[in-house]
Formats: structure tokens, C-alpha cells, sequence
């Protein structure tokens, strides 16, 4: 979550773990706007939501660690731009840095964002330039992220992501992230709200299938663990050949003479495009469609068409505060706000929302550190988060821990005419349902590295 000649759209699926790896070509600093006056530090600070001085002046005087000056904190944002040509995490990049160092930086010192590309497969070669040079990661993610903990953690590097995709990488040491500990599924609430609360007559014909590369075949078996004890019984498991199907009318036929009645999709939106497609020309609808938050955005509405009206697709969003309903809720209508200030042509999506999101969380913790900023302080200042919302942008996530259930999510519905909050889902605290049964697989599938791994503790940390 292998060689350069994998074909790219056998690649293509297995990017299902890290949705939206954004970036530019070359490694570029993203560090915003020009720097401003010392007046204007003086007279502003930043803050977001219900986060107050994000950013701001200050008289910071020391080169503290790696990557830090009295002027700069230099840090790095990784992405597999070089491959999807999707730009998220950098976007997120560039409004943070610009909105936080108009502000006067953290503590005075200016954000200089440098995208690391690792183009799907130079994810290490990414991270060994990232350990001589930056202070910690932020706001970013590559979808064969394992490739590079090792290195990370033997340069003892910080790592706050917007996404993580392999099980080596979910919350391993000196990471702090708010999507979810690997020992237990993140969809648990999700799962059983569909089978036993939202669709009661489809828990006995639930199916999954899933791209055939091992990314997506360790979330189809995680997946195809946790649903039994959600409640479902699973009456249908298939993969697809990632390297492109030209006809799914016999999968689609297989689901239908099975009476398949919920469906688990886990691979790229394209794909169950064009399966929806042949579901719907056989005249078979199905009670729901998991087509998993990959799919939250206008590309899979433009592609899935008028079968979006036929089929019933929903997807998790894990907590976070849907886009189309900026307008309710103060935090996410800042965040569109910034975008169309410092980036007009980007689009905000569900991983520059998250992208944004580790920022605010690095940038309060360094805030926090005042002029001694350094990677051991940055990453115990996060670490004390017990309820982080990113100011607003998602529900309470305690980051404690590194290996802790979700206990909010949220269900949003598609059609043709776009996303919007499923019809069926009530909600119990804000936008979200706060009540997931906690789920711990059994199964066996890897556990995240440490820094006892790489023979190092917490003491190397500088």
C-alpha cells in the first residue's frame, strides 16, 4: 500500500489507500506569500475556526533543530504528483503557509513548505532528501507509504499526514494523524449503521470486491472480517484485474444472480463507474453501494451519470465536516474562504481538508514550543490532543494514542445532481453520529513500525 513496470491502471487502484496525493513536478517551496513587514506581523494574528493565534508574531531567536532558524522552519509535504498529476496536499499547502505567514509565521519564523514527490514508487528516495533537510512532514501522504518509515524513523523525523495508506505507516512512532489507529476498523460505526439501522433487510446479502494488488486486497480482508461481526453476512467476494476491466457486465451479473443487497467497493471510482453502469443496464438495483469516501467529489458524479439515480452510493467520511454544507458550519467556510483567496484554481476536497488539518495541528503544537522548538517538543505538544477538531473541520479525535478507534462518522449520499448528507442517517452530536462500537481485527496484517524497530527511542529524538 514491486517494480516500475506495473501497468499504471493496476497502479491506479491500489492509490484507493491514499486518495488524493497532490503536488507539483519538482520539489518546489511552498511557503506562500512574500514575507511580510514586521508592522504587519505586529498587528496580525491568525486564527481559525475555534482555534485562536494559529500563527502570529513572535521573537523567535534560535536555530532550535534540523530545519529551524531564527527566520524559517523548513518542512516537507509529500505527494505522488509525478503520478496522479493531483494536486490536494500541495494546495492545502500553499493556503496554510500563505494565511500563516502573512500572519507572521509561527512565533515569527516564516513556514517554507518543500513538495516531495515521490511519484507512487520513489517514496524512500523522497524521505532520505527529507531527512537531511526538513523539520518534520506535514500535510501529506504517498499511497506506498511503508516504503519510508524506516528512514524516517531512523532520522528520527516527525511526521503529521493528511493520509495513511499501509499498515506499516499507520500510526507509527513520532506520527500524529486523526484518521484512526491500524489495530481497528475505522468503518465499524459506518458498517453497522448500514446493516442494522439504515438497511436491516440487506445485512444477510452483503459483497465486496476489490482491485487484485495488495493494497486493496488487505482492506478487502480487514473489511471482509469486520462486517460479520457489524452484523452482515457476506454472501459475495470478488477482485477485478487492477490492470483495467473492458467489460464488467459479468460481474455485474454474477452480483445480480447472487441477490447481492449491499455492496463494499474498494478500488478506484473509475472502476465502479463502470460497474454501476452495467448493474444498472441489467435493471438491478441494489439496497446500497459503499462507494468509500475515494469517491467524494464532481469526478465520480460526472462519470457514474444518470446511474447515480438508480443506484443508492454512500460514503464515510470519518467525521468530516462536509463540503457542500460550508455554509453551516463557520470552520469549513473559512477553509473555502482561504482557498479562494491564496488559491482560486484548486479545488477543495476530502484530502486537502485533511491536509489542512495537519497543518493546524503542527502549527499549534510549534506555536506552543515558542522559541526551543524542537521535534521532541512539536510531537508531545500534539500528542496532548485529547478531543482535536482542527478548529471545527471534523468531529473529536483523541490523538493520545496512536492506536485508537474512530467514534464519529458521517454518511453522505450521491447523485447525479451531487453529494449531500445520506437521507437515512441521523445524526447525534453536530453533523456526526459519536456512538461507533469499537472493532479490533483479529486478523493478521502487519502492525505499524516503531522506533525500537530501527534501534532508537525517544531519547535520539532532538
Amino acid at each position: 500500500m514491486k517494480v516500475h513496470a506495473i501497468p499504471a491502471t493496476l497502479l491506479a487502484a491500489a492509490l484507493l489507500a491514499v486518495a488524493g496525493c497532490g503536488g507539483h513536478d519538482d520539489t518546489t517551496d511552498s511557503g506562500g506569500e512574500e514575507t511580510p513587514t514586521k508592522a504587519a506581523q505586529q498587528a496580525s494574528t491568525a486564527d481559525f475556526g475555534d482555534l485562536k493565534k494559529v500563527c502570529g508574531p513572535g521573537d523567535a531567536k534560535s536555530a532550535s533543530a534540523q530545519g529551524v532558524t531564527a527566520d524559517s522552519i523548513k518542512l516537507g509535504v509529500f505527494s505522488d504528483i509525478g503520478f496522479t498529476k493531483k494536486s490536494e496536499f500541495v494546495d492545502a499547502a500553499k493556503v496554510f503557509t500563505s494565511w500563516c505567514n502573512a500572519a507572521g509565521g509561527i512565533n515569527g519564523r516564516k513556514l517554507v513548505a518543500t513538495t516531495r514527490d515521490s511519484k507512487l514508487m520513489e517514496v524512500r528516495q523522497r524521505m532520505l532528501e527529507a531527512c537531511k533537510e526538513d523539520f518534520a512532514l506535514v500535510g501529506g501522504g504517498a499511497a506506498f507509504d511503508a516504503l519510508g518509515v524506516k528512514d524516517r524513523l531512523n532520522c528520527t523525523l516527525p511526521d503529521f499526514p493528511a493520509q495513511v495508506g499501509q499498515i506499516q505507516n499507520i500510526g507509527s512512532d513520532l506520527q500524529v494523524q486523526a484518521t484512526g489507529g491500524a489495530s481497528y476498523n475505522r468503518y465499524a460505526g459506518y458498517f453497522e449503521w448500514l446493516v442494522k439501522e439504515a438497511y436491516p433487510e440487506s445485512a444477510n446479502a452483503v459483497g465486496v470486491i476489490g482491485g487484485d494488488v495488495p493494497i486493496t486486497k488487505v482492506i478487502s480482508a480487514q473489511v471482509s472480517e469486520a462486517l460479520p461481526a457489524a452484523g452482515a453476512k457476506l454472501i459475495y467476494k470478488d477482485l477485478y484485474p487492477a490492470q483495467g476491466v473492458s467489460d464488467w457486465t459479468p460481474y455485474a451479473q454474477s452480483i445480480k444472480n447472487k441477490k447481492v443487497k449491499g455492496l463494499i467497493f474498494n478500488g478506484d471510482f473509475v472502476s465502479l463507474a463502470k460497474l454501476e453502469q452495467a448493474l444498472t443496464n441489467l435493471d438491478y438495483k441494489l439496497d446500497w453501494i459503499d462507494a468509500n469516501n475515494n469517491a467524494y467529489g464532481p469526478a465520480f458524479v460526472q462519470l457514474a451519470g444518470k446511474s447515480l439515480d438508480f443506484q443508492n452510493n454512500l460514503a464515510d467520511l470519518s467525521g468530516v465536516y462536509p463540503l457542500e454544507k460550508a455554509a453551516d458550519n463557520p470552520a469549513t467556510q473559512q477553509l473555502v474562504d482561504l482557498f479562494k483567496k491564496y488559491a482560486p484554481k484548486a479545488q477543495v476536497t476530502l484530502p486537502a481538508v485533511r491536509g489542512f488539518g495537519a497543518w493546524l495541528l503542527f502549527a499549534k503544537s510549534a506555536s506552543s514550543c515558542g522559541d526551543a522548538l524542537t521535534r521532541t517538543c512539536v510531537y508531545e505538544a500534539a500528542r496532548k490532543e485529547s478531543a482535536w477538531t482542527a478548529g471545527g473541520l471534523q468531529a473529536p479525535v483523541d490523538l493520545t494514542k496512536s492506536d485508537a478507534p474512530l467514534t464519529c462518522f458521517n454518511v453522505e449520499k450521491v447523485t447525479s445532481k451531487g453529494w449531500e448528507p445520506a437521507d437515512r442517517f441521523e445524526p447525534d452530536q453536530g453533523a456526526y453520529k459519536c456512538d461507533a462500537t469499537a472493532y479490533k481485527f483479529k486478523g493478521n496484517y502487519g502492525k505499524p513500525l516503531t522506533l525500537a524497530d530501527v534501534g532508537k527511542s525517544m531519547s535520539d529524538v532532538k
